[in-house]
């Protein structure tokens, strides 16, 4: 009875807030219906078979290709918006009521006690590297709290990446697990074991401990040129209509995840291949006389991977950058991104905290202007494709400003 209360106090609060044009009221409808009912995520997960998707980097991408691999064997519940908190989770549970199959996007501190709501079939394990330590925290206390939380679910499959250490150190010892070379872009994060504290050697791909019996695993699924390549060895061609090679390991794990729950691998790879955008990521719109391409990266190795996306003939390169509470105020990150690529392109540093970012450039040796807002930003740069690459608010806001200038 709490619960059925707990959901006709969420839909009218979300009805009321659309009607109030402050949003789709998803989180407000979400939020309300924990405070009824604190078991609420327990009771949807019921009868379902969920698969959680977490990481510090692709969750959202990762989530939208495993929704639509899933979608051959029927329909998925998942989040539209890419709320990944306990809010947004029970929010689109509600929403999607009956549906037998779900595709959960979840915040890696989350997912321990979602995990124990949920009780999935299957979790996939992205990366994890330093996120806003003002929130998150130090990444070795979290690989160690995913680790322990797994090992509550014994039968869940774990869909882990073995190119990155720190998930393969917490999928390590469970017993029920899928393999995938998705590729680490980024390895200042796992320069020491995170069991025994000693260095990893690197030998190609290959990786290894030098203080405990602990290496990179044999992939059940890997890349191969063009291919992806599943565990009977059978070739699927992977094309993709988003960029970077990041994608393709995001890909390979939704692949992965889809069959473990009994998809056929060649349908999954053709569906998971159809995903063209995310919540605005990856399109382009068109400002005046500039196309402006929309990526968004939040911590160091997505900004990296980000940057490796960007055309080099573009007519210009907005970076813009904002301190918020959901981006994190401690901006010291950005000297752990490599700025140094850039000949030729015009660069403009932008965003709320585009003067932080214009002293980083400087250092980088990378010539650049100043125009605080992106709009603005975009309109200095000359005609043609321009890049905008931005942190969360400020691709938020962005996307904002161009809904209302049309």
């Amino acid at each position: 009875m709490r619960g059925r209360i707990a959901l006709r106090a969420a839909a009218a609060a979300s009805w009321a807030s659309q009607k109030a044009g402050r949003g789709k009221g998803s989180m407000i409808g979400g939020l309300i219906a924990l405070k009824i009912d604190p078991t609420i995520m327990d009771q949807l997960g019921r009868g379902r078979r969920t698969v959680l998707v977490t990481g510090t980097n692709g969750k959202s991408t990762t989530t939208r290709m495993t929704t639509a691999a899933l979608s051959t064997l029927g329909q998925v519940a998942t989040q539209a918006d890419g709320a990944n908190m306990d809010a947004g989770i029970v929010a689109a549970l509600s929403t999607h009521q009956g549906v037998p199959l779900a595709a959960i996007e979840v915040d890696e501190l989350h997912l321990p006690h979602v995990s124990d709501s949920l009780n999935p079939a299957a979790v996939v394990l992205l990366n994890l590297s330093r996120d806003q330590l003002d929130r998150v925290g130090e990444i070795n206390m979290i690989e160690r709290k995913l680790r322990a939380g797994l090992a509550s679910h014994p039968d869940t499959v774990v869909i882990a990446n073995c190119d990155d250490v720190l998930v393969t150190s917490i999928a390590y010892d469970h017993p029920n697990v899928v393999w995938v070379a998705a590729g680490s872009g980024w390895a200042m994060d796992a320069t020491s074991c995170p069991r025994s504290g000693e260095p990893i050697v690197w030998e190609g791909t290959h990786w290894r401990s030098t203080g405990a019996d602990f290496e990179r695993p044999q992939p059940d699924w890997w890349l191969d040129g063009n291919d992806l390549v599943g565990p009977d060895g059978e070739r699927h061609l992977l094309e993709l209509a988003l960029p970077g090679r990041a994608n393709r390991g995001n890909a390979a794990q939704a692949v992965a995840a889809a069959v473990a729950l009994g998809a056929e691998a060649a349908k999954a790879v053709v569906a998971a291949g159809t995903v063209r955008e995310i919540a605005g990521r990856y399109r382009t719109v068109q400002v005046g006389e500039h196309s402006a391409r929309l990526l968004l990266a939040k911590n160091p190795a997505g900004w990296q991977e980000a940057l490796s996306m960007i055309e080099p003939t573009a007519a210009g390169l907005v970076i813009a950058v904002n301190g918020q509470v959901p981006d994190g105020e401690d901006l010291s990150w950005l000297w752990d991104v490599r700025f140094e690529h850039f000949e030729g392109v015009q660069v403009v540093a932008s965003g709320e905290r585009a003067t932080d970012l214009a002293v980083r450039l400087t250092y980088a040796g990378v010539e650049h202007t100043t125009v605080p807002d992106p709009l603005r930003a975009i309109a200095s740069c000359p005609p043609g494709q321009v890049e905008v690459l931005a942190n969360y608010t400020a691709f938020r806001d962005l996307n904002r400003d161009l809904e209302n200038h049309g």
